[in-house]
Parts: C-alpha cells; sequence; structure tokens
C-alpha cells in the first residue's frame, strides 16, 4: 500500500502503547512500518524492470521482514548510543523493547501490501510465488480517514504539528477532488467519500478546537486499529459475495464457448466495497467484468465484459519469439492475467507484441504502466 498509510499504521501502533516500551519507540514505529519499500533503490541500479523484479521481493519476505525488525532498532540505538557518548550522557534507549516494537510495526507492512491485488512474495528466497489478498485497494482513504483522525487528535501539540497536519489535510483533500473529477468508474465512489472526507476533517477540527482531545489517550489509537480491522472483516464479507458471482459468471461465459476455466479472481476497487473488478482465465481467453455486489443479477449480467483472446497460429510464433526479451521475462514473473496482443500475425520485416497484465491494464492502452511493447522480427517466409 502507500506509504502514507503505512506511516499511520506505524505512528497508530506507537501511540497504542509501543511508545512506552522505549524512547524514540515512536521513530522506530516510523521506520519499521516503511522500511520494506527500501527496495525501491533497485531502480537507480537498472531500469524500470530491475524493479519491478526486485519490488515486494526480499524486503517484503518473512526474512526481510524480521531481518528489518531486528536491523532498524540497532542502527537507531547505534546513533543514539554515539551522540550520548559524544554529549557524555548516559544512553536511554531500552534495546530489547525496541526491537520488539521494530518487529510488530515491520510485519504490519507485508501484511497490509498482502491486502492488495499487487501482491507480496513471504517466501523469498525459496520461492518467487505470488500471495494476493484481494481484501483492499492499493490506496484505500477510509483507512487514511481512520487512522488519521485519531493521530491528528492525538499528536497535534503545538503550532509546528499542526502546520504539518493541516498541509497533509490539505494535500490528501486536493488529490481526492481531482480523482473525482477525472471521471472513470470509481469517480461516484470517490465523490460519495469526498463528502465523508470533508464531513470528518471539520469534525475532527471542531473536536480539537473544544479541546476534547485532550481527554483521548492510548485507547483512541486502540480503538483506530480495532475498526481498522473491523472495515477489513467486512470487505472480507464483500469480497466472498463478489468471487462467488465473478465464478458464476466465469462459468457462464465459459460454458457458452466450450472454454476451460484456469482461474478466476474478484479485486476491489478505491472507496467502494460494493463494486469490484473481476477477471477470468480460461485456456482460450482472458475476461475482465465488474462485479455489483448490490445487483440482483450479478452473477448473469454480462454487460461490461471484456474479452482479450490469446494468440494461436502465427501470432503465438510472435509472442513466443517476443517472451525471450528481457523485458518481457521480468513482466510475465510479475503478471497475474498477462495477455499478449501482436501488432499482426501476418507481417513483413518487424512488429511489436503488446504484454499487458489484465489487472491494471487493457490490451492497446497507448500508456500503461503495467504493459510492454517488444519489437520482434518476423519469421521467414
Amino acid at each position: 500500500m502507500d506509504n502514507l498509510t503505512h506511516s499511520l499504521v506505524g505512528l497508530s501502533l506507537s501511540k497504542a502503547g509501543l511508545e512506552r516500551v522505549s524512547p524514540y519507540a515512536t521513530t522506530v514505529c516510523l521506520l519499521s512500518a516503511n522500511a520494506a519499500d527500501a527496495d525501491f533503490v533497485a531502480v537507480f541500479f537498472g531500469d524500470r524492470w530491475t524493479l519491478l523484479h526486485h519490488h515486494r521481493g526480499i524486503t517484503h519476505s518473512i526474512v526481510g521482514t524480521i531481518a528489518i525488525g531486528l536491523l532498524v532498532p540497532f542502527l537507531v540505538a547505534v546513533i543514539e548510543r554515539t551522540i550520548a557518548r559524544i554529549r557524555r550522557r548516559a544512553p536511554t534507549i531500552r534495546l530489547r523493547g525496541l526491537m520488539v516494537a521494530s518487529l510488530i510495526a515491520a510485519a504490519t507492512h507485508p501484511l497490509m501490501d498482502w491486502m492488495n491485488n499487487y501482491g507480496v512474495r513471504p517466501l523469498l528466497p525459496w520461492s518467487g510465488r505470488w500471495f494476493y489478498g484481494d481484501l483492499v485497494y492499493i490506496i484505500d482513504p477510509y483507512i487514511w480517514l481512520l487512522l488519521g483522525a485519531a493521530m491528528f487528535l492525538l499528536t497535534s501539540k503545538g503550532h509546528l504539528r499542526i502546520f504539518a497536519w493541516a498541509v497533509l489535510a490539505a494535500i490528501t483533500t486536493t488529490l481526492i477532488l481531482i480523482a473525482s473529477i477525472r471521471g472513470g468508474t470509481d469517480a461516484s465512489a470517490l465523490r460519495f467519500f469526498l463528502v465523508i472526507w470533508i464531513a470528518a476533517v471539520i469534525a475532527a477540527v471542531i473536536v480539537r478546537a473544544i479541546g476534547f482531545h485532550k481527554r483521548l489517550n492510548h485507547r483512541a489509537a486502540l480503538a483506530a486499529l480495532a475498526l481498522v480491522l473491523m472495515y477489513w472483516g467486512g470487505l472480507a464479507v464483500a469480497h466472498r459475495v463478489a468471487y462467488a458471482a465473478a465464478l458464476a459468471k466465469a462459468n457462464q461465459l465459459a460454458n457458452s464457448r466450450g472454454e476451460s476455466i484456469v482461474k478466476v479472481a474478484s479485486m476491489p476497487m478505491i472507496a467502494t466495497p460494493f463494486s469490484w473488478q473481476s477477471v477470468t482465465e480460461t485456456d482460450r481467453a482472458i475476461y475482465r467484468y465488474p462485479i455489483a455486489i448490490t445487483s440482483d443479477d450479478r452473477a448473469t449480467d454480462l454487460s461490461g465484459v471484456r474479452r482479450f483472446e490469446k494468440p494461436t497460429g502465427g501470432a503465438a510464433e510472435l509472442v513466443s519469439t517476443a517472451e525471450r526479451d528481457r523485458r518481457a521475462q521480468e513482466f510475465l514473473l510479475f503478471a497475474r492475467f498477462p495477455i499478449a496482443v501482436p501488432e499482426s500475425s501476418d507481417c513483413i520485416g518487424q512488429a511489436f507484441v503488446q504484454f499487458a497484465d489484465i489487472r491494471y491494464t487493457e490490451p492497446g492502452a497507448t500508456r500503461g504502466a503495467f504493459s510492454v511493447n517488444v519489437p520482434v522480427d518476423c519469421p521467414a517466409r
């Protein structure tokens, strides 16, 4: 998920009680909750395909999480003790408590990343298999709201912190507003959420202004985390309904064409637990279609179904050649529902083969973050 969410989780854990285990526990919780995304440095040692290969890799695995959980507090302790020695004072860090807090915060990162449809690879370096929770969208503003409101009330002490929270609220509100007016399938859900967001921000400011926040303690952070868990539980129920409808529709689509189902997934959309994006792979095609769990005919309504046929014959030969390209190989290791679309199977000289992951990008998109165009030489005739 996004680093704002990870930061809010780390801060919430600290305010829920972990800040008591040692000085600098809040700093460590914030660092450990985000440290797994240090794999982004891979882009400086290669290209976007290097990043795609390493992102959500070893740092998001069980081994990497334990390493981060132990390394971050150790480095913080070394720095604090070095400064204490220079200033000729006794160090204050309690390393054992700091490591407990760090391990808990570090474990939340791959757990939350597993919740969405991007997935994680927890068994690295032994297995590169991806695991997907398919419950929460990669960016979930409801989690921002639940944790952000509580953390604002608990930490907005002093003009500098109030200013920082005001800047953060302005930025996030602007992003939600822009997303809601850009249109698309998620626009109506975002417009509805925008009303809730503005109302909640105003309510938090009023609570802060009348001084009620002074009565809050670590229980407010625990309550916020509990609400997030309850929210996930609700999403799990909604996902179960959506997946059942997606599977029923998949069987209907496959039977109508005499195809065999390979796999089905129902994935979350931003800011709504009622609409899900579903993808079905069969032996001959990949289908993409929305599921509205509030609709009575969600399993039989075939409107909005997109079908992407797998290449055969000469087109399949071009795809086979394109798959040898390094970019295609890295992409296929990542893609969950890959489809390959040749520019033309009856080509002369050179042609392009587009690989796209149907989770995020439909073939033919002029700009797709999860697609790659590979040039291949046409077979000799």
